[in-house]
């Protein structure tokens, strides 16, 4: 029996041990140095919560490593033989060598009302086209099912999804439309006139929109009330992005500043001198490390967007980049004239990797989620193209799924709905929203502490010594402390209204409040 049980001990250890590489992969390196000798921090307190802190930050690496067991895809690159470079690889050759479902996500579409201008839903799944011509195509690239065509008869400046492929938005001539999957027109937003680009926010459900005018506009869909607008001063807005993190809007202008603004505040919250020319390219990194800009000048500058510092990198092209894209494993996109150029920086140098030429000159860029395709628009097609190694390998099916069935989209929506981050946390510091609001907490407290509760005051009931025999006892003490707290309970709720009436008595009709109400109030002399 004895055998059995050491038998038994060395077949479960325990967990497994983690691979050191794999470990390694997630480290978030040294941490706090907590040692009283060599730390400044002398509160036992805050030493013991920093303590804890970094406990579960180790936690969290090694079960991350331990979960990329679960990770069944893995990303690639182009690998070359010796003497090969991977940009001289045209489209044609690396279609050849793929297998039949990744060969059929290249294809080009030949359009005349051009140039277009596309976005790919969060999912990856649906492609929404919109020509300067007037012409708006929304259908699954992948299995080439047509949703929608129309041509809506005017000029067509930009185009977006929603949270869902169910509605788009597209900027028109004057006003900004808003379309369902079918084609059919749902709604005119006519205080964003003269839009010229549009960006949405898909965890605060806003659409945000910069006019030829400089005006900054943004909307709450869920609602359809018009949260901020006002006029940045810097003339038209031709560059104009988002950055995913913060969900701050990132606009250029002529003077080669790019400055990023809330809805929250009417000034910039950041004003960075990146060129010393006019911005015509501005691209965030998805996960918001990075932000390349370019101007006219042929530079492109790198920049690190949490720190807001130097260039990280300044490359000088072949002539200026129109068109800037940003992959999800960070790789950059540059679009100069007809020749788009796909830039590697894993490697911590910018380094080309792909080139692939269009028959005319392109006119927007988007790397598509979860799949290794660019979109390319130009002045008279679009062009889906093979990038190898520029998309996350693994979604995660409760935050995006590309095969999402009805009932999980209908689902999806409630729940994103539900989880809607209100937009006063759209700050530079994206964690704002774990942070505590002191002021507004206190300023409940104090509110609910003023309210008139219905609590009977607490009574010192001390009963009268007596001599008699069988006339006192804990029993009838205790019977008699209760009715005394019910006759007190019944005087609170019998003062509770007057409590209240003189409450309002006492606060004061603000005339500023409700412009709206405003005629309802009395009138004095």
């Amino acid at each position: 029996m004895a055998d059995k049980k050491k038998i038994r001990e060395v077949k479960y250890p325990g967990k497994a041990p983690v691979n050191k590489e794999v470990l390694k992969k997630y480290h978030r390196g040294s941490g706090v140095e907590l040692r009283r000798s060599k730390t400044k921090i002398k509160n036992k307190y805050n030493i013991l919560r920093l303590r804890k802190r970094e406990k579960l930050i180790e936690k969290t690496a090694e079960d991350t490593a331990r979960a990329e067991l679960l990770l069944t895809e893995s990303g690639g690159f182009l690998e070359t033989d010796a003497g090969e470079t991977t940009t001289q690889y045209r489209q044609s050759q690396i279609a050849a060598n793929v297998d039949i479902t990744s060969a059929t996500k290249h294809f080009n579409l030949d359009l005349d009302f051009g140039p277009y201008c596309l976005k790919y839903t969060k999912n990856g799944r649906h492609l929404l086209l919109g020509g300067k011509m007037g012409h708006v195509a929304a259908f699954d690239w992948v299995t080439k099912k047509l949703s929608c065509e129309m041509n809506v008869m005017e000029s067509v400046h930009d185009v977006t999804w929603f949270h869902q492929e169910t509605m788009f938005a597209v900027a028109q001539k004057d006003w900004v439309y808003v379309y369902d999957n079918q084609g059919i027109e749902i709604h005119c937003l006519k205080r964003m006139n003269k839009v010229t680009k549009l960006e949405f926010l898909p965890y605060h459900f806003l659409l945000a929109s910069g006019s030829s005018d400089g005006n900054l506009a943004w909307v709450d869909i869920s609602t359809g009330v018009l949260l901020k607008r006002y006029n940045t001063q810097v003339g038209k807005i031709r560059v104009m992005t988002q950055n995913p993190t913060n969900a701050l809007l990132c606009v250029g202008n002529s003077k080669g500043v790019v400055s990023m603004w809330s809805p929250n505040v009417q000034e910039p919250l950041v004003r960075m001198l990146c060129h010393g020319q006019s911005i015509i390219g501005c691209a965030v990194h998805p996960y918001g490390t990075y932000m390349a800009t370019s101007c006219p000048d042929r530079s492109l500058k790198i920049w690190d967007a949490r720190q807001l510092t130097g260039p990280v990198h300044n490359v000088m092209l072949r002539s200026p980049a129109d068109n800037l894209a940003y992959s999800q494993k960070g790789m950059l996109a540059v679009s100069t004239g007809n020749v788009v150029e796909v830039f590697n920086e894993s490697t911590g140098n910018m380094k080309r990797y792909l080139t692939h030429r269009s028959s005319w000159s392109v006119s927007g860029m988007q790397f598509c989620p979860f799949e290794d395709v660019l979109g390319v628009g130009s002045e008279r097609a679009f062009t889906s193209i093979l990038v190898p190694g520029s998309a996350e390998a693994n979604f995660d099916a409760l935050e995006v799924n590309p095969f999402q069935t009805k009932a999980q989209r209908n689902e999806r929506e409630v729940k994103s709905l539900l989880d809607k981050i209100q937009p006063e946390f759209i700050t530079l510091n994206p964690e704002a929203i774990a942070e505590v609001d002191v002021p507004t907490l206190k300023s409940k407290v104090e509110a609910k502490n003023k309210l008139a509760f219905v609590k009977p005051k607490t009574i010192d009931f001390k009963p009268r010594k007596t001599k008699a025999k069988g006339k006192g006892g804990t029993a009838k003490v205790v019977k008699t402390k209760k009715i005394l707290k019910e006759l007190e309970k019944r005087k609170a709720i019998e003062a509770l209204p007057s409590i209240k009436k003189a409450e309002k008595v006492e606060k004061k009709v603000d005339k500023n409040y409700g412009q709206a109400l405003n005629r309802f109030l009395p009138k004095t002399k």
